[in-house]
């Protein structure tokens, strides 16, 4: 699989969109939405030191894991239509891996076995050149990313091994060394980028984080992507199973290709898109939509679409409807709480029934809780049903393939770290 096939003319592209994949270690802010692509952007070094916009490409701004652009011989750039495109590196490893997704997108491909592998990998559209260096090819593939409002990203290296078997003895020392519990427990976290609702900002990890986690800390190490600084995001533990269960199923079906050095780009949608929420008792919590307002003392309290406060005269009680997300209920309890010690917040909530409603409250004693609503909130909002975790909106993608060989065996590898990753998904799950 090592000779370059010609380049393929990519189909229409999709309408423009964002685009997404990795970071460093801290805090990020989330960057400016929709103008990212058409401000004016850095110039970025291309063919041999000359520079140029790239024809309005960007170096991707969300990138986790993998070459940057820039800073190594590779790297990722989001092009204006919404595509992502992956430099091509150098022999053997660029045409390898672009002979790979000419294989599996053939026009004609008849192979059932390739067929159903598209499903788990992003759309190719073809090869690219800038105009202005035409010797510079990229390959040209779906952002799984844009279709995202605040996507919270990973890319988790798979395979008891990091290197191909034709590396040299140097190659594998080398590899190994950065990694050594690889062969034990079979995958790597490469880096993540986790959306935190309260702060509306970006937690990041590198590839260090994930060289540091061990036997005994990589549930916890992992749980770390699903966490939003409110809970656990279970609905997208339990998406990101099924869809692994996919993966692991088209890899013990077939024994034509073996996967060396290669990875899982998990996203899911930090933003709270779910309208209610379902409690243990049938109860669904109620969005409601409201403008600004002042409390009764005059304290500014800051509304968005996703929580209605009512001020009501009597005995001093304020009622709250909270909705689909939580970033402004922690600095409007902390502010009720210090001027009410003895208000009560009540929790208004609603059941379905025929053309909509009948109401029941549910008050909830700031004295009886020691003035700690939070976890309270985490269980209108955290407590997930079956029927809503498998609609999660979740991409469990397989990419990076320089290091993929002809085989006549099951990927025994691969297959070893996907049912580990899955083991280790079900204890974050379970417990």
């Amino acid at each position: 699989m090592a000779t370059e096939p010609p380049r393929r003319a990519p189909p229409p592209p999709p309408p423009a969109g964002r685009g997404q994949r990795r970071a460093g270690d801290g805090k990020e802010a989330e960057p400016l939405r929709g103008s990212a692509l058409e401000a004016s952007s850095p110039s970025v070094a291309v063919g041999g030191g000359r520079q140029g916009l790239l024809n309005g490409c960007v170096p991707l701004s969300h990138q986790v894991a993998g070459h940057m652009y820039g800073k190594d011989k590779g790297g990722i750039l989001q092009h204006p239509d919404g595509t992502v495109l992956k430099q091509l590196q150098p022999p053997p490893r660029g045409p390898r891996e672009q002979e790979f997704y000419n294989k599996v997108y053939a026009a004609d491909c008849c192979d059932s076995v390739l067929l159903e592998l598209r499903k788990y990998l992003p759309k190719y559209f073809g090869s690219w050149s800038p105009p202005t260096a035409p010797n510079d090819l990229y390959l040209k593939l779906e952002d799984v990313t844009r279709k995202f409002n605040k996507p919270c990203i990973m890319d988790v290296k798979i395979g008891q091994k990091s290197y191909d078997p034709y590396a040299s003895a140097e190659k594998i020392q080398q590899q190994v060394s950065k990694y050594p519990l690889m062969e034990e427990i079979g995958f790597l976290v490469l880096g993540m980028r986790v959306y935190h609702i309260h702060s509306d900002s970006y937690e990041t990890q590198n590839q260090h984080y994930g060289r540091s986690l061990t036997k005994e800390t990589i549930k916890d190490g992992m749980s770390r992507f699903f966490h939003n600084g409110y809970c656990l995001r279970k609905d997208a533990v339990a998406a990101s199973i099924q869809k692994i269960e996919k993966i692991l199923q088209w890899f013990e079906s077939q024994e034509q290709l073996n996967f060396y050095a290669s990875s899982l780009l998990f996203v899911y949608e930090g933003s709270c898109q779910l309208t209610a929420t379902r409690l243990s008792d049938g109860t669904l919590a109620e969005k409601r939509i409201a403008p600004k307002g002042l409390l009764q003392d005059g304290d500014l309290l800051e509304y968005n679409n996703n929580i209605h406060v009512i001020n009501s005269t009597e005995n001093g009680k304020i009622e709250a409807s909270v909705g689909k997300s939580l970033p402004k209920i922690y600095a409007f309890h902390k502010k009720a709480y210090s001027k009410r010690h003895h208000s009560q917040i009540s929790l208004k909530a609603e059941n379905l029934e025929q053309d909509n409603v009948w109401k029941s409250s549910t008050c909830v004693s700031q004295e009886h809780l020691n003035g700690n609503v939070i976890p309270q909130l985490e269980k209108v909002f955290c407590h997930m049903p079956k029927e809503m975790k498998e609609n999660a909106d979740v991409e469990v993608r397989m990419i990076d393939f320089a290091h993929v060989f002809p085989s006549n065996t099951k990927d025994k590898g691969y297959i070893y770290g996907l049912k580990n990753l899955i083991t280790v998904l079900q204890n974050i799950l379970d417990n």
